[in-house]
This record gives C-alpha cells, sequence and structure tokens, in this order.
C-alpha cells in the first residue's frame, strides 16, 4: 500500500468560470482518489469546492497595477508555505492552471523557479496567448522575455523530465511537440463532460422543431452562418440562447441581432435567459443542437449534444473533432465549410480583406506577414470559384445573407443545402452518447489525473531546457488557419 500522494492545485482566482469548473471537477473526481488535495488561490475559495483544503496565497491573483508585485522568490515561498499547512508536508505533485498565459507575470516566473528547482510540476494549459491573445504575449515578451523569443520560450515554456504539460486537444499537443517538446513531456487531459443537467431530454427530434445554437455569442462562434441557414432554411425556427459579455463582441452581436430583425429572418435571441423556458424544454423542443464556430478550445459543443439525445448540425472543426471520430464518434451532420460563389463578394474585396487582416494579426504580434501569407489565406479559404462563408468577416456575411434572402432561388448555389438535411439517425446518436459517457465522465477525468501525477512521481529530475516559442507562435499565426472574424 503505496502513501497517498499531496496534489496542490494552483490557479489565480477561484470566481465563477471556466477553469473554476474544471478544478471543482478536478476535485471531486479525486475524492475517492488514494489523495491529498488543496487547493491554492489569490482569492477566497467558494464553498462548494468539495473535498480539498484551501488557502489564499498572496500575490497569486491578477496582476494589480496599483499594487507593486512581489517578486518570483517570494511567491514561490508564500506558495511552499500554504501548501505544506494544507497537507501537512509539501506537496508531491503541484497542479498549475494557465501559468503561460500572461495574467501575472510574477506567476510566471515563480512556475520557473519551481521547474528549475526540481518540483513536479502538471502544469494544464487551458489557453495559450499565442491563439488570438496578443496583448498578453507582447506583455510576456516585454516583461517575460525582455524582448527576446527565446528567453520568452524559455521560461514560459521550461523543458524537463518533472514538467508534464497537460492540454485539452490533439493539435495543442502537436504544436507544443513541432516546438520542441519531447512528446513524453505532453499528454491530452480532455474536460470532464456531466450529463446530469441533460437527463431529462430526449426523445425522437421533432421535424419542424427549433435549431438551437445554445453558445455565449462571442465573433468566432460565427453567428452569420447561423444567420445564414435560418435564411435558406424556409419554415424552420432559429435560436440563440446567451449574449457575450465582452465589449467588442457585444458590437457585433448587436449588429447581428438588428440585421436579422431588419430582414425579418426566424431567429430568436438569448432564448430562455429570461427563465419563463427552462433549458430542458428548449433542448426538448429542438430538431438538433447548432455549432458554427469557427475556433474552439476543447470541444464541448460536439459532446454534449448526444448526451441530451439531439443531434448536432453545423460546421466540423477537424482539430477539435478528429479524437472524438478516432473514438468512433460520427458526426453525420457536421460540413467542413459553407460554400458560396465567390462572385457574390468578389475576389479582389476578399483578398484586400484577407491581406489587411491578416496585416493586422500578423502586427499585432510584432510580425509582418511573410511573401506568399496572403495567397496561403486565399487559398485555404477558396475551391475555384467558391469561398468559404466562414472565412468571410460579418460586412461580407451580411452581403451573401441579404443576397440570398431577396433572391431564394439562390439557396441552390449555397453548399451543403440546409443545415441538417438528414436528421441523425437515432442508433447513432445513442452510439456517440455511449462513447461521451466511456471516454469523459468524472471517474475517467479522475483515472487520467491520477496516471499523470504517478508518471510525474517516477521520473528523474534533470536541469530545464527550452522550447522554441518563435516556432509554437507560427503554429497558431498560420496563415491556413486565418478567419477574418478572428481578427
Amino acid at each position: 500500500m503505496t502513501d497517498a500522494l499531496r496534489i496542490a492545485i494552483v490557479h489565480y482566482h477561484l470566481r465563477a468560470g471556466g477553469v473554476t469548473s474544471v478544478i471543482k471537477q478536478a476535485v471531486a473526481s479525486l475524492q475517492s482518489r488514494d489523495v491529498h488535495v488543496a487547493v491554492l488561490s489569490g482569492a477566497e475559495a467558494p464553498p462548494d469546492i468539495a473535498g480539498a483544503k484551501s488557502a489564499v496565497v498572496e500575490g497569486l491573483n491578477y496582476a494589480d497595477p496599483s499594487r507593486p508585485p512581489c517578486t518570483p522568490e517570494f511567491l514561490v515561498e508564500r506558495l511552499d508555505e500554504a501548501a505544506a499547512k494544507a497537507l501537512g508536508a509539501p506537496p508531491d505533485v503541484w497542479h498549475i492552471h494557465n501559468h503561460s498565459l500572461g495574467k501575472n507575470f510574477v506567476f510566471t516566473e515563480a512556475v520557473f523557479l519551481m521547474a528549475e528547482r526540481g518540483s513536479r510540476l502538471f502544469l494544464q494549459i487551458h489557453d495559450f496567448p499565442e491563439d488570438g491573445r496578443p496583448a498578453n504575449y507582447r506583455d510576456l515578451l516585454s516583461a517575460v522575455g525582455r524582448g527576446d523569443p527565446g528567453r520568452l520560450g524559455a521560461r514560459l515554456y521550461p523543458q524537463a523530465p518533472q514538467v508534464l504539460y497537460a492540454v485539452l486537444n490533439h493539435r495543442d499537443a502537436r504544436f507544443l511537440r513541432e516546438a520542441g517538446c519531447p512528446a513524453e513531456h505532453v499528454c491530452l487531459l480532455p474536460n470532464a463532460v456531466s450529463g446530469k443537467a441533460l437527463a431529462d431530454a430526449g426523445g425522437a427530434p421533432p421535424q419542424d422543431g427549433l435549431f438551437l445554437y445554445p453558445t455565449r455569442a462571442i465573433r468566432r462562434k460565427n453567428m452569420g452562418e447561423f444567420i445564414l441557414w435560418a435564411a435558406c432554411e424556409p419554415g424552420a425556427r432559429f435560436a440563440a440562447t446567451l449574449a457575450p459579455t465582452n465589449p467588442a463582441d457585444l458590437v457585433v452581436y448587436r449588429r447581428w441581432k438588428e440585421f436579422a430583425a431588419s430582414c425579418g429572418l426566424p431567429v430568436s435571441f438569448e432564448l430562455g435567459l429570461d427563465g419563463k423556458v427552462p433549458f430542458q424544454e428548449l433542448l426538448n423542443s429542438a430538431r438538433a443542437i447548432v455549432t458554427t464556430s469557427v475556433a474552439e478550445g476543447f470541444g464541448l459543443a460536439f459532446l454534449e449534444p448526444w448526451l441530451a439525445g439531439r443531434p448536432l448540425a453545423g460546421r466540423d472543426l477537424p482539430e477539435m473533432t478528429q479524437g472524438f471520430k478516432n473514438e468512433g464518434m460520427s458526426f453525420p451532420s457536421l460540413y467542413s465549410r459553407v460554400r458560396i460563389p465567390v462572385e457574390w463578394i468578389g475576389l479582389d474585396a476578399f483578398r484586400r480583406k484577407v491581406e489587411s487582416g491578416l496585416a493586422q494579426m500578423m502586427s499585432a504580434y510584432g510580425r509582418a506577414p511573410r511573401a506568399g501569407d496572403v495567397e496561403s489565406a486565399v487559398a485555404a479559404a477558396t475551391e475555384g470559384d467558391l469561398v468559404d462563408f466562414g472565412r468571410l468577416d460579418e460586412a461580407l456575411q451580411e452581403q451573401v445573407i441579404q443576397r440570398v434572402h431577396s433572391s431564394p432561388a439562390l439557396r441552390a448555389a449555397v453548399t451543403p443545402s440546409g443545415l441538417a438535411p438528414d436528421l441523425t439517425p437515432e442508433e447513432t446518436i445513442g452510439a456517440n452518447r455511449r462513447i461521451v459517457e466511456l471516454n469523459y465522465g468524472a471517474a475517467q477525468y479522475g483515472g487520467r489525473l491520477m496516471e499523470s501525477y504517478r508518471a510525474l512521481m517516477g521520473r528523474v529530475v534533470e536541469p530545464v531546457g527550452t522550447l522554441r516559442a518563435e516556432t509554437l507562435l507560427d503554429k497558431f499565426l498560420s496563415p491556413e488557419r486565418f478567419f477574418l472574424i478572428r481578427t
């Protein structure tokens, strides 16, 4: 019988939201296992993180410009003291969330110091500063890298056997490997998926029901494509559930609401937000759950509908779904792109927008497009005389929707011919649900965590090496991955 492992879970804060939910899942999944868990953060833990002791650590929260920062050495001391007090001894493994995001440079440097001294670190990355967070990246390059990308790579992503990186998807794992992270230093840790809230949903999807997009409608969710389908599917109803909270996204969202209303399209927004229609009823009335997003971190949208007993329709994201497909899941109502005639928007006009948008994105990261980058981005968006609707910006998307709405005969030029021309067979829904329950439940999540912790315990401690930060940035900024609605 081995001694119980002591695990210190660390995050900037424990406010309601994505990472806090993941921490709660982790704590719950570890309760029946041979571990002692402490949760350390820069703010008080909410009372519903059961099964773990918690402590507030000075200097760990998001950086506050109004207060002078502590030193990395001071923060390491505070973390050591808090963990030892909560666990009764120093932790065997430090499970640290989003250390590289750029919310607290002192914390980033502290994690590097911990790697250097030989602490066993399980670094769980939910969001990369290289992926659509240029302000974070610029600040990191200045404060941590001191203007040197090589130094930034060394401090941001220390490489050693005692450091294990946990990522959400195969894409992120591949990007890290291609930037110099050994395969044995990276593991996949997909989020757990809970079906409890969906247990009452199910039954045969109504033929004339609702196309429901349960999402917070930020720009990358590609609301224009959702509204396009409302213009192409006569007699159908469409609804999205949540408005953005970010001011920039909110401006775009309000424009889409006004546009859909001006065209008289059958689209409802913030459906169910007033609580008058329970979410279960929305699911039960849905012909299909929809996703038109052009970028995701994990791909929860591709898993949850099956637990609700509902088909999924919309845009496939192979970077997210290939792993699910490898496990046997099937997505018969997803499409790779929405093809429309490029003459509807003008190829030259599209190329100019790509050139400007690509330059803007690169400039935000302190770069400039290389020769051929614009052509690569345009080629990725087009097929002969067709262009992917999802690669357009909102203004061009509006042009297309207005054209189709005012001339219904033009719907025939849109491929695929509809959002869900054929309902997913019930046997496929059931098979997908079983795969999700088998591979993405709390028990499986806890098992993956324990496997990773024990792997770390068996490793030798070596001096830290570096990662090629410029290569990692190259991967995320590849022009083939460029979408105008992500600028």
